[in-house]
């Protein structure tokens, strides 16, 4: 994946500037409105940027079986290069299938507003367009009730230094990414997109929820 972003500047920026002042350096509050489990499974699709992040994040989460890297949100069988012209209504997304006795949906976003900026619109980091917004398709009113619900939770505690813009819409379908997308995170650690803006996305999760974080992530490839 091409992305416009130069290693050296970046890291510059990175060091120069630190979290950005929308970014919670904080747990956040558990959601006061949360789902009681009603099968074995149970799935999330979610976009907050960069799909590479997202996924090897939500990878790290107790409970989580399965995490796709794809797109949601607009046209059928757009592929990245289409996404990435920002014309198809899609947005870089992560389907998410966990298990709801180890980690319920409120948790889940829980972690998603942690490790992204709700504030911002059509952006997260280095990546602009809204094939990066942030939005959550709810799969049923269930999701629906309690995504509504916890947004006008971190609204009222004053969660960000900003408004959430993050979208709420039910989910239309979601389309599975390129293979070469699939477990970017763990197949290229070492690349400099990945070090400065999703290693630390990681990182974050164990130190504010270190009850949720598991070492080892799972896999697309084990699946």
């Amino acid at each position: 994946m091409i992305r416009n972003l130069l290693a050296g500047a970046a890291l510059a920026a990175f060091f120069s500037c630190g979290a950005r002042a929308n970014e919670t350096a904080n747990a956040l509050p558990v959601p006061a409105v949360d789902s009681a489990p009603s099968a074995p499974t149970e799935t999330a699709v979610l976009a907050g940027g960069c799909f590479w992040g997202m996924q090897g994040v939500f990878q790290h989460v107790k409970g989580v079986k399965q995490v796709l890297a794809g797109y949601s949100g607009g046209s059928a069988g757009a592929g990245y290069e289409q996404v990435s012209s920002g014309t198809t209504g899609n947005a870089e997304s992560v389907e998410i299938v966990f298990d709801p006795k180890q980690v319920s949906y409120g948790e889940i976003l829980r972690v998603y507003f942690s490790v992204m900026d709700p504030t911002t619109k059509d952006y997260q980091g280095p990546d602009e367009g809204p094939q990066y917004r942030s939005e959550i398709f709810a799969a049923n009113p269930g999701q629906q009730r309690v995504a509504a619900a916890y947004i006008a939770q971190l609204e009222k505690a004053h969660a960000f230094d900003a408004p959430i813009v993050t979208q709420l819409g039910a989910l239309k379908g979601f389309a599975r990414a390129e293979g070469y997308h699939q477990d970017y995170l763990i197949n290229h650690p070492y690349e400099p997109y990945i070090v400065i803006n999703d290693l630390p996305k990681i990182a974050k999760l164990k130190r504010l929820y270190p009850q949720l974080y598991a070492d080892r992530p799972v896999t697309v490839a084990r699946n």
